[in-house]
């Protein structure tokens, strides 16, 4: 999936004042705090949670701080305060394991600190690299008290009791129950502190099985939530002031869910449906798989006002041989085709994609069908990477691994074109009139920022009592990394 935006991030990195990220060098990291509403009490434990990765880890996060404030924790800004410290991992780059492990060693440090003022400090290893690693980590880094998988975090108060009965616990068989089901809903008061756009899990787990990939064996198959538990979640969010929702799921796309007249629906459909929910501005999702896009989907951004022209939808390589040996199943032909028809029904659409420099066997030949196709499509935006490989997947036994510094330089001539695109992007939206969510402060006072229907962060001079507001305004000047506008 890919990363929440930069501005995202940067304000997160105010917040948390702690030790560097572990994932500082992955260009998909993403740094969030999510911590429940705070419960009355005396006896209140509090919790510092520390999110890596891609927008399913924020929503997860978000979700393991709901389930623990009932459970009596409440927010805290610095792990030092922390009596219970989770760190909810990502495993989509190289080397992430190691990365954890130093981060333990870190925090074992704090521990200690804490234990020599006669205070408790427990430490919870969530996400895909607890599910990867298991009792791996409990040898390793013995501090852990705890470790979760992504199936199983509904599990976390229960696992939590165990802790402080004396076991160390791991949790990472894939549920027979529900999850979705056994999660408390999220207090108006904690949705309204998230701001006004929120994310909302429809879909988990994939079944392509791409040979670069890990996915698969840390999330699971593919697994769809069904029409009521989706929309009960949608109606208390925007009851608790989100204006807009992105749906998400590891192939979002491929979601084929229990609809409420017994059918079942595709994601098509399911947008039509949320389009309807009075208070809900807009929608958007993430992340597709080039196979699962469908006649309905594509219609759906023909006819829905709400469901925002912007869609990512990676394709990883131009050639047809490397898109074969990663498992893609389609041609650079059947994606180019796609866009056609999606482009057909939604001429203002920006595209954004991922791409991966230096799979094994990559010619130059190969690369050089990569900057074609990146040529012709011209996205919006795009996430692009070096090939790693991730221990377990096919990719990794292969012996014709492409040097690091030839992927290193084919990486630098991608990004150079992906830049010099999304560039002239952002040029042609100048002097275009948009309607604007304004969703939180800017730098400067007297600044608002909100998104842009391409997803561009746009900056506004508007007043703190407007967030949540959609404005007219019309595109001034680009900035590095964001638009500048005047209201109309």
């Amino acid at each position: 999936m890919p990363e929440i935006p930069e501005d995202a991030r940067k304000g997160a990195d105010q917040d948390i004042r702690f030790v560097k990220s572990i994932e500082a060098s992955m260009q998909l990291e993403a740094l969030t705090e999510e911590t429940p509403t705070k419960t009355a009490g005396d006896n209140t434990r509090k919790v510092f949670v520390k999110t890596y990765g891609c927008q399913m880890n924020a929503y997860d996060s978000q979700r393991m701080a709901d389930a623990l404030g009932r459970e009596g924790y409440e927010r805290t800004d610095t792990p030092e305060e922390a009596d219970l410290l989770l760190l909810n991992t990502c495993h989509i780059r190289e080397k992430a394991a190691e990365k954890v492990y130093s981060e333990l060693g870190r925090i074992r440090r704090l521990k200690e600190e804490r234990a020599g003022q006669g205070r408790e400090m427990l430490i919870g290893v969530a996400g895909c690299v607890a599910q990867a690693e298991g009792e791996e980590i409990l040898r390793r880094a013995p501090i852990v008290d705890l470790v979760i998988g992504p199936q199983t975090y509904h599990r976390l108060p229960d696992a939590i009791a165990r802790v402080r009965d004396g076991e160390k616990v791991v949790e990472t068989d894939y549920a027979i129950e529900d999850k979705f089901e056994n999660l408390p809903e999220p207090e108006k008061k904690a949705i309204a502190a998230r701001g006004v756009t929120a994310f909302l899990t429809v879909q988990e787990g994939c079944d392509k099985f791409c040979t670069f990939c890990v996915v698969p064996y840390t999330r699971g198959s593919e697994v769809s939530r069904p029409v009521s538990q989706i929309v009960s979640e949608a109606r208390k969010l925007v009851a608790g002031g989100v204006r807009e929702i992105t749906l998400l799921g590891q192939n979002v796309n491929a979601w084929h869910g229990e609809g409420e007249d017994g059918r079942e629906w595709g994601l098509g459909e399911l947008l039509r449906h949320l389009a309807g929910i009075d208070g809900l501005a807009r929608l958007r999702y993430t992340t597709s798989h080039p196979r699962d896009m469908d006649d309905a989907l594509i219609e759906a951004h023909r006819d829905l006002d709400k469901l925002m022209p912007y869609l990512h939808l990676p394709v990883q390589a131009g050639s047809d041989r490397i898109l074969k040996a990663m498992n893609r199943r389609h041609t650079a032909a059947d994606y180019f085709a796609l866009i056609d028809r999606i482009r057909a029904a939604q001429p203002d659409l920006a595209l954004s994609g991922d791409f991966i420099v230096g799979f094994p066997g990559e010619t130059e030949a190969d690369f050089e069908d990569t900057l074609a196709l990146v040529e012709k499509v011209r996205y919006a935006q795009a996430f692009s990477f070096k090939y790693s490989p991730r221990p377990g997947t096919p990719g990794a036994e292969r012996t014709d691994h492409v040097p690091e510094e030839v992927k290193s330089e084919r990486l630098q001539r991608l990004q150079a074109l992906l830049s010099q695109h999304q560039s002239e992007f952002a040029e042609s939206c100048v002097s275009r009139e948009i309607d604007l969510l304004l969703e939180k402060p800017g730098r400067l006072p007297g600044q608002l920022v909100g998104r842009s229907p391409w997803l561009q962060p746009v900056i506004v001079d508007a007043m703190s009592s407007q967030i949540g507001d959609i404005i007219r305004v019309r595109i001034t000047r680009t900035g590095a990394n964001s638009l500048f506008a005047d209201r109309i």
